[in-house]
């Protein structure tokens, strides 16, 4: 997604009420060789849940990548699409310079961190791509990219604070120690604010920093 806040004017006369859920929850991923491509996702510390052959011409891997609830699965005879013809397959991450440098010192080929001259998403191929991340790493701007070994193409965006409405019924989530020390320190100084323009100590400071480092998390307005 971009941080382009595109919303249509209808988009509140959509009704929710009832809604079924209906969470993403596996990419088929086509690969020539399955030993190679699980030995290719477990050396990026993806976790392995499944490995189930079915007999001599059917097996089924799945991998998930760190902090994701969606997986991919790969194997023999699960799809009749091409090895390799997968592109643009994206992954989030809160800091995307650590995210490179992991990948990095993974053995990974990685491109460079770059933003689209368009500034809106990614251009298909590299045409487009300008080096560096987007100014003042912009939410939703920045990018990095590499293959499988059959060449399936990845892409890493960096996401640190989402768009209002992009995490509803979500649970909070924070991408380890680090993540959640930054938000609890943004929170901190939020709260020192708050009880400035209040004039008083907040006995309910536990409350006031959960709904706000929700919220913050969310793309929601933040409480004053």
């Amino acid at each position: 997604m971009t941080s382009t806040d595109v919303i249509h004017d209808d988009a509140a006369a959509i009704p929710t009420a009832g809604r079924v859920d209906m969470k993403l929850e596996v990419v088929v991923i086509p690969v020539s060789d399955v030993d190679r491509a699980k030995r290719s996702y477990e050396s990026l510390g993806w976790r392995l849940d499944a490995d189930l052959p079915v007999g001599d011409d059917f097996r089924v891997v799945q991998v998930t990548p760190p902090g994701s609830e969606a997986s991919i699965i790969f194997g023999d005879g699960i799809t009749s699409a091409e090895p390799g013809s997968v592109e643009g397959l994206q992954l989030t991450v809160f800091d995307i310079d650590a995210a490179r440098a992991d990948l990095a010192g993974r053995g990974v080929e990685v491109s460079e961190i770059f933003h689209d001259a368009g500034a809106v998403f990614h251009h298909a191929g590299t045409e487009r791509r300008v080096s560096g991340p987007a100014p003042e790493h912009a939410d939703y701007g920045s990018f990095t990219s590499f293959s499988d070994p059959d060449g399936n193409g990845r892409l890493l965006q960096e996401i640190k604070v989402r768009l209002p409405g992009r995490m509803s019924g979500m649970a909070t989530r924070y991408d380890g120690a680090s993540d959640l020390s930054k938000a609890l320190l943004r929170a901190a100084m939020a709260h020192g604010e708050h009880e400035a323009r209040t004039g008083e100590a907040d006995p309910d400071w536990p409350d006031w920093y959960a709904e706000y480092m929700v919220r913050e998390r969310a793309g929601e307005e933040l409480p004053l």
